[in-house]
């Protein structure tokens, strides 16, 4: 059960400053555990050594970012003149910073690399990336493809993202702070659906320009067991056509298209972007993160752009619009999902 707001920041947010201070004094004995532990390996590994590394970089920017989003409450004459654009725009700013360097960390110690294919920047292309609101459908895959795609959203589109969340992410104080801070939305764990699109629909329905709504359609990390259970929900639905098509993407769950639609509807005037992406696809638990981490963390990414004016409106063609867009991702990622590769 999450804490009210008023503990999280009284308790939370300090434990996150000591956790940091208490895993620097602490560290030869961190690498100490973890190097014995990779010894009862088939193979002796590195990647423990790697994943205490990363968790150290990780709370330090999380105290940084904590002790920025301080003095930001403060500036804005404690917390009155946060929602003026001028400290909205330095939030960006803060979330950026830090998804660049979280980035920049994974990049050194996990050698990560990303590769995205992208539409063929026409005058036509660029003339549409900051002036008109776009709404993100995403494949769901892994824990890292949503900080990557705010990044590269921030980073490299100039984009100012909102997304739905789940209310549980609140427990990490510097989300919990400065999404708060932002037009973002986290949803409890059982809240209906019709509430989770009533949070689409807001959001979407104030878009600027530059804003950018994320969605996840399929609504969670892609396992086989939760493929075929969403293949039988469709089925006791009645929905023999979407249950059909379903069978047929071996990478992604059926999207659900509630919430797409709910967008489009509240954002007539958003083109819509839809992205692929693979490499890290097996990595959804900490138990996947130790057994299988690679040596070069390789991600691939495609994404391509759908005009407002060649978007669907009603339902019943833009649910089969939906499923012909995540079956072309399917084909993508079996076409670009990497082989097995070497592990240290």
């Amino acid at each position: 059960m999450l804490p009210p707001r008023f503990i999280r920041r009284l308790v939370l947010a300090p434990m996150v400053l000591v956790l940091t201070v208490v895993a620097v004094i602490t560290l030869p004995i961190w690498l100490v555990v973890v190097t014995a532990a990779s010894l009862r390996l088939p193979v002796p590994q590195r990647r423990g050594t790697r994943l205490v590394w990363f968790a150290l970089a990780w709370l330090t920017l999380e105290s940084m970012a904590l002790v920025a989003s301080l003095g930001l409450w403060v500036a804005a004459g404690l917390g009155g003149r946060l929602n003026k654009d001028e400290y909205q725009e330095r939030h960006y700013d803060l979330i950026q910073w830090f998804l660049s360097k979280v980035y920049t960390v994974a990049v050194r110690i996990f050698h990560l690399s990303v590769e995205i294919d992208e539409p063929t920047p026409t005058s036509d292309e660029l003339s549409r990336r900051l002036t008109r609101p776009v709404i993100v459908l995403s494949r769901h895959a892994g824990p890292g493809d949503s900080f990557l795609l705010i990044y590269h959203l921030l980073a490299r589109y100039g984009r100012r993202p909102r997304i739905v969340m789940k209310a549980a992410l609140q427990f990490d104080p510097s989300l919990d702070v400065v999404i708060n801070r932002l037009p973002n939305a986290f949803v409890p764990r059982k809240t209906a659906e019709s509430g989770i699109i009533a949070e689409i629909s807001r959001l979407s329905s104030d878009m600027d320009a530059d804003d950018a709504l994320v969605i996840f359609p399929e609504g969670g990390n892609f396992t086989p067991k939760r493929r075929w259970r969403a293949i039988l929900r469709l089925q006791q639905k009645g929905l023999t056509e979407e249950a059909s098509r379903a069978r047929k993407m071996h990478y992604l769950l059926p999207p659900r298209p509630g919430g797409a639609i709910a967008a489009i509807d509240a954002c007539p005037a958003a083109d819509v972007v839809f992205v692929a992406h693979t490499g890290l696809d097996d990595l959804i638990t900490l138990g996947d993160i130790w057994r299988r981490l690679p040596v070069r963390a390789e991600i691939k990414a495609k994404w391509w752009r759908v005009q407002a004016a060649d978007v669907p409106r009603d339902r019943e063609t833009q649910t089969r619009w939906l499923f012909d867009q995540w079956e072309e991702i399917d084909a993508w990622i079996a076409e670009n999902r990497p082989a097995p590769a070497a592990r240290t």
